[in-house]
């Protein structure tokens, strides 16, 4: 517990640098969303009154100050153009999202893992130049353009899965589990192909240990000398996992986006382009905590999958 309460402590100066950033970004950018709010009719006089309405005549330092004492009482403000709280739209908008990345998690590890192992047990055969080669082109190619050849594929040509939009868990199950299907392998080819690549070349690195020669004396078979390679390279395998989160979330606004799905990502979308500070700002800040907190439970795990950490 106490190795725990370290790691959570050292996750508050980071938030705090996040949220300094973020506030700054945010304020500094070009454009005044008190004119673009107002309208092209509207006079100087009208847009300084909303001015004040929003608190952005306030000095940068008032401003920071009262949006991190609205933060502290989990308050995350109210959307400049809709007047919805900042809360409720993201409750409206994180199914999609929370869907799509835990399947496109989970879709990864099964196949990434597996081919990794398999491609440094057969290096140097064709079987591993093929899977590394599948692993570079997934990795080069960009995700809207593979998604956009997912639709023309499945969606068009081959009429299986709808061509964009959601469906609710709660309104149609089957039309749900249909509508994810294109928006997260489209997803995990993406980022499969990192995990890939980092796993075949650990796993390739163990198998060259002398305890792993020594279980091949043994007479042991090539699934429990796997096993036991894999075990030992789950360390450098998580770690991939948890830095590719930030692929992960940048991805996901991507594919929302090309798949019309109402999710966090395209709220972002939205917000970017009407310079809804709000929302950005609290959208960005929750990404970082997610962030934050993903590789946090991964350095935790470390001692799971090695226990000499413990000591």
């Amino acid at each position: 517990m106490g190795y725990v309460l370290r790691r959570l402590l050292a996750t508050l100066p980071v938030m705090a640098v996040v949220a300094v950033i973020v506030f700054l970004l945010m304020h500094l950018a070009p454009g005044d969303p008190a004119a673009l709010i107002a309208g092209d009719l509207a006079s100087t006089e009208d847009i300084e009154r909303l001015r004040a309405t929003l608190g952005l005549n306030l000095p940068l330092w008032q401003q920071f100050a009262l949006w991190v004492g609205k933060l502290a009482r989990g308050d995350l403000g109210t959307s400049i153009f809709t007047q919805v709280p900042v809360a409720q739209l993201l409750g409206q908008r994180l199914e999609p999202t929370l869907c799509i990345a835990l399947f496109t998690m989970a879709l990864t590890l099964l196949l990434s893992v597996p081919l990794g192992t398999l491609a440094a047990y057969r290096a140097g055969s064709w079987i591993d130049r093929l899977v590394m080669l599948l692993a570079v082109l997934a990795f080069s190619v960009p995700v809207f353009l593979v998604g956009y050849l997912l639709i023309y594929s499945f969606a068009v040509r081959l009429p299986w899965f709808p061509v964009q939009g959601y469906v609710r868990l709660a309104e149609d199950p089957a039309g749900w589990l249909r509508s994810l299907v294109l928006p997260c392998v489209n997803l995990a080819l993406v980022y499969s192909a990192l995990v890939t690549r980092m796993t075949r070349a650990t796993v390739l690195e163990v198998l060259h240990e002398d305890y792993i020669r020594t279980a091949r004396a043994k007479g042991l078979g090539v699934l429990p000398v796997l096993g036991h390679a894999l075990r030992n390279a789950a360390i450098p395998i998580a770690t991939t996992v948890g830095v590719g989160i930030a692929l992960l979330i940048g991805g996901v606004v991507v594919t929302e986006t090309v798949f019309a799905i109402p999710g966090v990502g395209r709220l972002v979308i939205d917000s970017v382009l009407r310079h809804d500070y709000p929302v950005i700002q609290s959208v960005l800040l929750i990404s970082a905590g997610v962030y934050v907190l993903i590789n946090l439970l991964i350095d935790l795990s470390y001692r799971f999958f090695d226990p000499r950490i413990r000591y």
